[in-house]
């Protein structure tokens, strides 16, 4: 018997990474899944986003566990593509919607607040906060009308509760998204839906491992790389670790969507090895 038998989630951002993570725990405790991701890459971004092989890695991963999924790219800023998305995965999996999991976001390379092109303050900012907003738009509905109740987690960051200089744009949108967990924690308790966010401190995912970030926390060295920055992540949290694993998040996750968390909404769960501690 799982923690999540019979019951469906709704995962964004679910190609790679954190998502992907939450997909696959999800899956064991009993979930099936209606997964989510946009599978491209803004041209001015650091980094490169999840693709459609990484997707179709998520599906085989769940299905591998005997669970169903139903996989769709879109993009979380596109209404009637979340929408379709869900409606196809409802039609698919028996019309419930107990989970969602609003995880999707893009982070920005660390620059004073000054010097950020507004552009891409406008779409960091349209992905990560907008984004968040237009899934629980789409999701809340159907889980209403479903009458089962259920368990919605924003995805926010360490950087929304801890100060510091750099990426204001991350920051003030996941400060937007803690801002929607409370409003939204008021309005659906009355449906017995509870609202949730968490706040991870550095995850071991490609948001972070990847070479522009590494030359942002070591521009002494030519062309750093993993190790080379591990102690400066470190630095940031209580804990000796530079990051956590995606899975500790995903741990998290499941259980505020369980039975075992069934009193507990509007709360702000710090994931961070004691980060909000020191910073």
């Amino acid at each position: 018997m799982g923690l999540l038998d019979g019951k469906v989630a709704f995962v964004t951002g679910a190609a790679r990474g954190q998502g992907r993570s939450h997909a696959i725990r999800l899956a064991q405790e009993g979930a099936d899944i209606i997964a989510l991701d946009a599978c491209a890459t803004p041209d001015w971004l650091s980094y490169p986003l999840a693709t459609e092989a990484d997707l179709r890695q998520t599906v085989k991963a769940v299905e591998a566990l005997d669970r169903r999924i139903v996989a769709r790219e879109a993009d979380t800023r596109d209404l009637a593509a979340v929408r379709s998305v869900l409606d196809a995965g409802l039609a698919e999996l028996g019309g419930r919607l107990d989970i969602v999991i609003a995880n999707a976001a893009i982070i920005s390379w660390p620059q004073d607040t000054w010097d950020i092109d507004l552009d891409q303050f406008r779409e960091l900012v349209d992905v990560t906060l907008t984004g968040t907003f237009i899934t629980a738009k789409a999701a809340i509905p159907p889980m209403i009308a479903a009458g089962n109740g259920g368990s919605i987690v924003l995805t926010s960051s360490g950087a929304a509760i801890t100060a510091g200089g750099g990426l204001a744009d991350y920051k003030a949108a996941k400060s937007g998204v803690l801002a929607l967990k409370d409003t939204l924690a008021y309005e659906l308790a009355k449906h017995f839906i509870r609202v949730n966010a968490i706040c991870p401190t550095a995850v071991d995912t490609p948001m972070i491992q990847n070479e522009n970030l590494y030359r942002a926390f070591r521009p002494d060295l030519p062309s750093p790389g993993r190790e080379d920055v591990k102690a400066g992540f470190a630095e940031m949290n209580l804990l000796p670790i530079p990051w956590v694993d995606p899975v500790d998040i995903s741990n998290a996750i499941v259980w505020l969507a369980s039975d075992a968390a069934r009193y507990v909404t509007g709360v702000t769960l710090p994931i961070d090895a004691g980060n909000h501690l020191k910073c």
